[in-house]
């Protein structure tokens, strides 16, 4: 019904203004996109998110109000690498008429982690280094749209990269203080890998790259037993991930005489809400260094 109505408002109406006539309309599906938009963007752009805090855009699903939002923006920016999968047949259709940017498209595809059945993780903004590509690629992309402000964009480009570098290596001392023996990430979903090999902590999660995929109870029994194994004394929930599947871990631990607690709320695949420390990119990656931590050390 979606791909219908879609199909009606692309044949019926033009493209919506260009710059010349106020700001650039920018649409973005998670938070971490708009962030980047707005951080480069300035004054001279207007995102508007789809996916707010909590949100898991791997099940999202778009509502009209959202294809009137794709519709009517001059820009569309995405993740890409199937983030957002239930809405790859909207973007196709919408490529036809604007620009329609995955932010993932100029990371190498050598520097990609790739599943045992050939999918690639989509979780990239947790390479802070990927994150600064990605801001590269909208940058290039707004210049390219709105030309007569390119100077003000690659300044801001320039600053706000300085300051990911910042958080990069941030986040490479901050985790290097957690005895080795301790440094194991367990979560709800396979959202950390890129963390992980970024930041030399090993990465466990008990569903695989997207929360539309199914675990059970022997999936809790072997991570269970691992982290028992290994004398862990924390996992995390995430914001976007409903906290059942981690606390049955929690359980099954504690059956098997091994205390392990909850070490804090990490956020994944949604920022926090507008105001709060994680309600920008870097204060999500700086609240997540430091719960994981506070919780390990």
């Amino acid at each position: 019904m979606i791909l219908l109505a879609l199909s009606v408002i692309t044949g019926c109406t033009s493209r919506p203004g260009s710059p010349a006539s106020g700001k650039l309309q920018i649409t973005t599906t998670v938070g971490m996109i708009r962030d980047i938009v707005e951080q480069v963007g300035g004054d001279h752009v207007k995102a508007t998110g789809l996916m707010g805090p909590g949100i898991d855009p791997h099940l999202y699903k778009a509502s009209q109000g959202d294809i009137q939002k794709l519709e009517n923006a001059d820009i569309i920016f995405y993740g890409g690498l199937h983030l957002e999968g239930k809405m790859t047949e909207i973007f196709e259709k919408m490529d036809q008429r604007k620009p329609v940017v995955a932010v993932t498209r100029d990371i190498p595809e050598k520097d990609l982690r790739t599943t045992e059945e050939g999918a690639h993780d989509p979780h990239v903004w947790f390479d802070v280094q990927h994150w600064i590509t990605a801001t590269e690629t909208i940058r290039e992309t707004l210049i390219e749209e709105d030309p007569d402000h390119k100077e003000d964009y690659e300044r801001n480009a320039k600053a706000y990269i300085a300051k990911l570098e910042e958080l990069d290596q941030y986040a490479r001392e901050q985790i290097a203080t957690i005895p080795k023996e301790r440094r194991v990430l367990v979560t709800a979903h396979d959202a950390f890998g890129y963390f992980g090999d970024a930041y030399a902590i090993e990465v466990r999660g008990l569903q695989g790259l997207s929360t539309a995929s199914e675990y059970g109870s022997r999936d809790i029994s072997e991570l269970r037993d691992y982290l028992v194994d290994k004398g862990i004394k924390a996992v995390f929930v995430e914001s976007s991930v409903p906290k059942r599947s981690i606390e049955a871990v929690v359980r099954g631990a504690k059956e098997k005489g091994h205390h392990m607690e909850i070490g804090g709320e990490l956020f994944s695949d949604a920022m926090g809400e507008p105001g709060t420390e994680a309600g920008t990119y870097m204060g999500m990656v700086r609240h997540n260094v430091d719960t994981i931590v506070r919780a390990l050390k």
